[in-house]
């Protein structure tokens, strides 16, 4: 199987010399080295706060992983995907570990508890709970996964790793685009969007103030040139407002 080999030949291929990867931590090095590109976490495990946060973009929805990915200059995703040829090492079954390691770091926003069924089991399937099926990991996961029918026997959508047709088959992307699928789907690539410089802002919304001339007044002291209040200045003499003029000369 190459699919491994193929991916990371097509990131070596298709993207920036300078372009960041993120993936979980597993194949940090397999990229760095087959493929001559940065990722975020590798196989050096040391720096375990790094690693909770690429584990809060993955569990996160897709806008909040968005966010994450944007500030940490995020170009490409890359997800490890058994649900076509039955890989039990993909990231679905190690995601509790992604779910976990983030929680140790941001037990306010990421909580086990949430990726479970009702009845406590963790799937991914038609009792996947609503926090499971909209995280970014299930997305890139199982994106146009939906469409795939693989046997007569078997309806659109069956995961043959799980065993079971997929909670949510109509996945959209809104941050992310697909870039590269490996030929049995075991490797998984996506595009970053980048956030537009200006936001547009259709013709029928805009709000276009017309242009009017400026009107100025050609009456007594309101004359272009003529400064309410300027002292009066005599030659020889210190300068005075007009109104301590006018009280002197009264006296």
């Amino acid at each position: 199987m190459d699919d491994f080999r193929e991916a990371y030949y097509w990131l070596r291929k298709n993207t920036a010399e300078n372009a960041r990867i993120m993936s979980w931590w597993d194949y940090g090095y397999q990229i760095a080295g087959m493929a001559n590109r940065t990722t975020l976490v590798d196989n050096n495990t040391w720096n375990n706060s790094h690693i909770a946060l690429v584990g809060k973009a993955m569990s996160s929805n897709e806008s909040a992983a968005y966010e994450i990915m944007h500030s940490l200059d995020v170009d490409y995703v890359l997800a490890i995907f058994g649900g076509v040829i039955g890989y039990s090492g993909d990231d679905i079954n190690k995601f509790l570990w992604m779910v976990r390691i983030a929680e140790g770091e941001y037990p306010k926003e990421i909580r086990e508890g949430n990726y479970f069924s009702e009845s406590g089991d963790y799937t991914v399937g038609a009792q996947a709970s609503e926090t499971m099926l909209n995280c970014l990991m299930y997305k890139i996961s199982y994106y146009r996964f939906g469409e795939v029918q693989m046997g007569y026997q078997q309806p659109a959508g069956f995961d043959r790793s799980r065993g079971y047709v997929i909670g949510k088959k109509d996945v959209t992307l809104e941050h992310l685009e697909e870039a590269y699928t490996s030929e049995n789907w075991l490797v998984r690539i996506f595009k970053v969007k980048k956030p537009a410089n200006r936001p547009t802002i259709k013709y029928q919304q805009r709000h276009i103030k017309s242009w009017r001339p400026l009107k100025v007044s050609k009456k007594g002291k309101s004359k272009r040139g003529i400064i309410k209040g300027r002292p009066l200045v005599i030659k020889g003499k210190r300068s005075s407002s007009p109104s301590s003029s006018s009280s002197s000369a009264s006296h």
